[in-house]
């Protein structure tokens, strides 16, 4: 048995999250699902990212403490989480006591193995509101594209990185007076130290998907920077070096510490406050990263220099699973235009296990994603509810209306089964093979391509016109096809578990599910079929159009929790 820590991206709590958000969250639900269906030992941790700039900013701007805006959000998403079916072992947050407190000891450490120095930098400062301006508390023209309204860390035009002194015409966004060049004293993390290491650890890791590979060497041969520590702003982590007082640590570099401080903190809930060792500080543990594509150097090259650094011989990220962009009908997600779809209005629309089918069937592995809700439709109608749910409900219902509900008899030496058993067999393999390279969009496409099997070979049999001259000829195909759906309901399981749970509950007889049984004929003739329904209704794109624009006309657009 391994030891796993199983990492999403930390989702940004300045706004509620919407479907790109969540699509890492979820992906790493699916795959912890299936680490413990494969009897591994898991640990599922994420948390919300509170702290930073752009929060400040919010806050400053709704007239509210930064801490108040955070508070609501991270309800919400623990109520979202709960809604949507993902179960985290310690989903916490970055204003966390043990979070803090792990930051800033991580921090002196580093500093005293001599990966932190100090420098004095010149940066826009605000008169009028007695502040520096960094990150978000600074707009103006980009100098790349020149684009107004860039933001003192990126431009959204160009999508360039950007840095305060950068901007043309700079401005406050609390009075927009500009400002003038002051001086102030900050603390880097001296990563070009750690090059040669990081170079060496990127290229023999085999499992590093090949897009990120190439990202993050790139990233080395053009020589990595010193990355900034240290903010002038209050809202964060107290900076813990001598002369530091009044700055706090980057967001960026404190909550790629979040997956070991998590860990630690759900081991502190345990009872057993050194147990987050063994999954972080042993050579056979793994932990593995779903993030989006713009977080890949913070965990391939930011996250493996700072565990390095302390020298305590920290798990380094074994895999990073990074997926591309959401776009929702062509355009880019914007609360502000009312463009996209945020989770919240999400589960209004439809249940949880609609969403999670069509995020992970449509999750962008390779390319960007255009979201449409005539997309989402043809995914529930034609593969959900036509295969997947038509294929459950047949069976069952047949067996229950022509069987007296008790599993028949059927033979799995015959001959003519040979092909249908040989694809059942061969079933939780495929699904596996995707899953163990962190193609989970192809793994659940392996799931439905089995279900479409059982409804080829029902299509085949046709045990309704069979029954009336051979019951046992209809007897056997329909016991095949339990065997299939048992299956499936064990395969299933990481993607949509609460479909699963219902067609194992309809098996009666069925034993928690375990992914050593599946491909297997387990289920015994005589076993009764339970009370069924369908498991899924048909979905309108323009019905789901006319909904979100009522759920959003009926509240407030920053409604939160």
């Amino acid at each position: 048995m391994g030891r796993w820590v199983v990492c999403a991206g930390w989702p940004y709590v300045n706004d509620r999250p919407h479907l790109g958000t969540f699509t890492q969250l979820l992906s790493a639900d699916v795959y912890a699902r299936y680490l413990r269906l494969k009897g591994e030992d898991v640990v599922l941790v994420s948390g919300s990212d509170e702290h930073g700039a752009p929060i400040e900013v919010e806050a400053l701007r709704r007239g509210i403490p930064p801490k108040e805006l955070t508070n609501r959000n991270h309800r919400l998403i623990k109520r979202l989480l709960t809604a949507f079916d993902v179960r985290f072992d310690n989903y916490t947050r970055t204003e966390s006591p043990v979070h803090r407190k792990f930051v800033r000891g991580f921090y002196r450490e580093v500093e005293r193995k001599g990966f932190v120095y100090s420098r004095t930098l010149t940066l826009p400062y605000c008169i009028r509101d007695k502040r520096f301006l960094p990150d978000r508390f600074v707009e103006g023209e980009c100098p790349y594209c020149h684009a107004s309204g860039a933001r003192g860390d990126q431009c959204d035009n160009c999508g360039r990185v950007l840095d305060p002194t950068d901007l043309i015409k700079p401005y406050c966004v609390l009075c927009h007076d500009t400002p003038v060049p002051r001086e102030s004293k900050h603390w880097f993390f001296d990563l070009p130290k750690l090059s040669n290491h990081l170079k060496e650890y990127i290229q023999r890791n085999p499992n590093f998907p090949e897009n990120a590979r190439n990202f993050s060497l790139a990233w080395i041969k053009e020589g990595l920077k010193p990355r900034s520590l240290t903010r002038d702003i209050s809202w964060g982590i107290p900076a813990p070096f001598a002369g530091a007082e009044g700055k706090t640590i980057y967001v960026w570099m404190e909550a790629v510490l979040g997956y070991v401080s998590a860990t630690k903190e759900w081991a502190e809930k345990r009872r057993r406050p050194n147990l987050w060792r063994k999954y972080w500080q042993q050579e056979t543990s793994k932990n593995v990263h779903f993030i989006g594509k713009d977080n890949i150097p913070f965990h391939t090259i930011i996250l493996p220099g700072l565990l390095e650094s302390t020298g305590d011989h920290y798990s380094l990220p074994w895999q990073v699973s990074s997926t591309e962009y959401i776009q929702f009908e062509g355009q880019k997600f914007s609360k502000s235009r009312r463009i996209g779809i945020y989770l919240d209005e999400a589960i209004e629309l439809e249940g949880a296990e609609y969403w999670r089918y069509a995020l992970i069937s449509l999750r962008p592995e390779a390319k960007d994603l255009n979201f449409t809700w005539e997309e989402f439709e043809r995914k529930i109608n034609t593969e959900l509810n036509d295969v997947l749910g038509n294929f459950a409900h047949r069976t069952l219902s047949f067996v229950r209306t022509h069987f007296k509900a008790r599993v028949p008899q059927y033979d799995t030496n015959r001959t003519s089964e040979d092909g249908v058993l040989a694809t059942l067999e061969r079933a939780p393999e495929s699904v596996e093979k995707r899953l163990e390279a962190f193609r989970l969009k192809e793994g659940l496409e392996q799931v439905l391509e089995l279900a479409r099997e059982g409804n080829r070979y029902l299509n085949q049999k046709e045990p309704w016109r069979v029954y009336k001259t051979d019951q046992r000829a209809a007897g056997q195909s329909l016991g095949i096809s339990i065997q299939i759906l048992a299956t499936i309901a064990i395969v299933l399981q990481p993607f949509l578990p609460a479909s699963a749970n219902k067609i194992s509950r309809s098996i009666s007889g069925v034993a928690p599910a375990v992914w050593a049984k599946a491909g297997r004929c387990f289920v015994r003739p005589g076993t009764r079929i339970g009370n069924i329904s369908p498991l899924f209704h048909k979905v309108s794109a323009k019905e789901l159009r006319t909904r979100i624009e009522e759920i959003r006309n009926n509240r407030p657009l920053e409604a939160q929790a």
